[in-house]
């Protein structure tokens, strides 16, 4: 276990004043962003990357964080004023928050949709903390052959769960692979695929790759749907009545349990990697209307409907932070991108980062706690603003999104070389999304695959080339097993959506 003097030193270098200071920072634009429908944390988490470079590893990994968490309290602003969520976490939000703001109660929807979040939030927090030391210790107990059978049962899941076909998430999980096999084996070294190109001897640099499959070939697919148009401003008539512009105590302790339930799903659903914060918002919202007394209420302005998407889309947050930190496998995207800031600082993400890196993460930890705060600080102060940057025009959002991804992707590659591969993976998204492929997983199978495939040529060298001895390790049995069983059953859901 991890010596508690570390753990109070992590703590310690979390509540530094620099540390705090871009925190908030961090907060502040993502609920900005968030705001902002189109450009949302993921965007802004994969153009900042490259500024972090200066930082401390704790400062920088510490802003990200709050990027991510800001991003989902400002996501529910457009959804609940526009009926446009900012973010996809956000539109389950907007079946309850849009009907309240037409009741003339817009703030009281966007303070139950803060408070919630929140909420969320610190719930799924306190559990990574708590178990995320002991998930560590048992990875470690994984060799090769286990980290290889855990890697294939991830990737059944992935395919499975992000995306609406299961062919499509498999072949999107098969060109993730393919393009990380560019550059050198992680094996012997043997230089693949470069045509003669020398830059990419190391392989393709992930925030090339990042930046032009999520932020450019957004801003690429946004620009192509407005047809020369610029969003209006927004124009809301605000109820006289004051407890239509607050959430009393009453109000929000009545959802309790609501909060609790969608905290719990989205803090299960965020610790397996793919699941994503939008399933659990939505699953989050059925429970509620099932359980509840008046079912026909939700969808007209229930309190209830924001409590219960807010607070499981939020708990997905820390929890995505659990299989990273233990297994070195990302969660979601945001977690990926967070894996590329511990690497361009020198770290890897795993089992090891606890014994190697234990006052770091543990003030990451503290860094987390305290995002929470500022994130519920910020939102009180920031919510009339945040109404007022929902009519942004994108004409001058998205010019200021490009030049920063040209610049950030330059400095990270060290010249122009990064900007043209930056380039052709926005075209390759911005296909991709165009046809139905997921992004998400391409971008998760890419980072895996040279850790799948060392995990894969250690396997077969312990096992002398015979991958059927397998079955010696109960471990390994058992994740192939569940891989082949998910497999179907996706595959079978798949077939009865169709038909």
């Amino acid at each position: 276990m991890v010596d508690l003097s570390i753990i109070l030193a992590g703590f310690s270098d979390a509540f530094s004043v620099t540390n705090l200071l871009f925190v908030l920072f961090g907060v502040a634009l993502g609920q900005f962003v968030g705001a902002v429908p189109g450009i949302g944390p993921i965007m802004a988490m994969a153009i900042a990357i490259p500024f972090t470079f200066a930082l401390d590893p704790l400062v920088a990994i510490s802003f990200l964080v709050g990027v991510n968490k800001g991003g989902l309290v400002g996501g529910a602003v457009p959804a609940i004023l526009m009926n446009t969520p900012g973010t996809p976490d956000a539109a389950a939000t907007a079946l309850d928050g849009y009907p309240l703001a037409q009741q003339g109660k817009p703030l009281k929807a966007t303070k139950m949709a803060l408070f919630s979040s929140i909420t969320g939030d610190t719930f799924s927090d306190i559990v990574l903390i708590t178990v995320s030391a002991p998930l560590a210790i048992l990875a470690l107990k994984m060799g090769p052959i286990e980290i290889f059978a855990l890697m294939i049962f991830t990737f059944s899941v992935l395919a499975g769960l992000i995306g609406t076909s299961l062919i499509k998430g498999i072949m999107a999980a098969a060109l993730g692979l393919l393009v990380a096999s560019i550059g050198s084996d992680p094996e012997h070294f043997t230089p693949r695929l470069m045509f003669g190109y020398w830059e990419l001897f190391d392989g393709l640099a992930l925030p090339s790759v990042a930046i032009g499959m999520l932020a450019i070939s957004e801003i690429l697919r946004r620009m192509t749907e407005a047809h020369g148009t610029m969003r209006a401003a927004i124009t809301l008539d605000m109820s006289g009545d004051p407890d239509d512009r607050r959430v009393t105590w009453a109000e929000y302790w009545g959802c309790r349990y609501t909060m609790l339930r969608g905290a719990t799903i989205g803090t299960i659903l965020g610790a397996l990697p793919g699941i994503g914060s939008t399933a659990a918002a939505f699953m989050s919202y059925a429970f509620a209307k099932a359980s509840a007394k008046d079912p026909d209420s939700f969808g007209k302005g229930n309190l209830h409907g924001i409590a219960a998407t807010e607070s499981a889309n939020s708990a997905v947050v820390g929890a995505n932070l659990i299989p990273l930190l233990t297994l070195g496998i990302p969660g979601s995207v945001g977690a990926a991108l967070i894996i590329s800031a511990f690497m361009i600082h020198g770290m890897q993400p795993g089992p090891l980062l606890f014994e190697q890196q234990g006052r770091l993460v543990y003030g990451l930890f503290g860094a987390m706690i305290m995002a929470n705060f500022v994130n519920l600080w910020v939102g009180q102060l920031g919510l009339r603003f945040w109404v007022k940057v929902v009519s942004a025009p994108e004409s001058i959002i998205f010019p200021s999104a490009l030049l920063l991804c040209f610049v950030g992707v330059s400095m990270a590659t060290n010249g122009l070389f990064g900007v043209a591969v930056m380039l052709i993976f926005a075209v390759l998204g911005y296909l991709m999304t165009s046809f139905g492929y997921s992004i998400v997983i391409f971008i998760i199978a890419f980072f895996l695959g040279p850790r799948f495939e060392k995990s894969l040529a250690q396997s077969l060298a312990l096992t002398k080339g015979d991958l059927f001895l397998i079955y010696q390790s109960p471990v390994a049995l058992a994740l192939l097993i569940l891989a082949v069983v998910s497999f179907f059953w996706f595959l079978s859901r798949g077939k009865n959506a169709q038909g």
